[in-house]
């Protein structure tokens, strides 16, 4: 997989310090965001700036670039019981969780893209990916993470981590779609890019492992959304990454 970091994001698009505005196609210049989105540089929030640019729906994006503390603390000045990127204030209300809100953002300005039909046969697979992103592929990956930082040891005598089987199931799925939301791409791709990304990234599970899950990444980080979110959500590559973990 390529390294995102480096990338050419030199692109003036978002080069204030704190935020900035995004109205890309094929939206009007001039409709003026009613979607503010708080934001940590390589974190979960990633997914709704590109939600965002597939739909050409207008933001503003609130971040301290290059400084996640100024960011975490501009969050919890809004979401002080919950500071978690991503927060968004939406028409004023403050939102959290990503599925949620882009759910919501999908059933009010989506006009129907970006998720299949209810009486598709794909609906069901979104609806799976959508919510095993977080509930098992992520929360899996991430207990991979704490318990070999605790151990040394992340998986005694060769056995797969919940983590591992995550991603196996996953790849599994891809042998026989296209995307994660079946035969069109949907906000589920962007749900699980992630985890998927991250588990590879902190060397829980090695993405060559599972080719039809590496292919997929490729394509996802491919999609001009995908590098437009890149370009004023990363202005200087991922920061603050996590570190590596040698797993046996």
């Amino acid at each position: 997989m390529k390294h995102l970091g480096g990338l050419c994001i030199g692109l003036a698009l978002c080069l204030a310090p704190a935020s900035c505005v995004q109205s890309p196609a094929p939206m009007a210049k001039s409709a003026s965001p009613h979607l503010t989105i708080y934001h940590l540089e390589g974190r979960r929030s990633e997914r709704i700036v590109w939600l965002c640019e597939e739909l050409g729906l207008p933001y503003k994006l609130e971040f301290k670039r290059g400084d996640l503390t100024g960011s975490m603390n501009a969050i919890r000045a809004i979401s002080p019981l919950m500071p978690v990127a991503p927060t968004v204030i939406y028409h004023g209300q403050v939102l959290t969780e990503s599925a949620a809100i882009m759910q919501l953002i999908l059933d009010r300005e989506g006009g129907g893209r970006l998720i299949p039909k209810v009486e598709s046969p794909d609906y069901p697979s979104h609806l799976l990916w959508m919510h095993f992103s977080e509930g098992s592929l992520a929360a899996d990956v991430i207990a991979d993470y704490r318990t070999a930082r605790a151990t040394t040891n992340l998986a005694p005598r060769g056995e797969e981590t919940d983590g591992q089987r995550a991603m196996k199931f996953a790849d599994n799925f891809l042998a026989t779609h296209q995307y994660f939301g079946g035969a069109e791409f949907s906000a589920a791709d962007i749900m699980m890019w992630f985890p998927s990304d991250y588990a590879d990234r902190i060397k829980v599970a090695d993405i060559a492992k599972y080719p039809n899950l590496a292919a997929w990444q490729d394509r996802m980080e491919a999609r001009p959304a995908f590098q437009r979110m890149l370009a004023v959500a990363r202005p200087d590559g991922r920061v603050g990454s996590s570190p590596a973990l040698k797993v046996e």
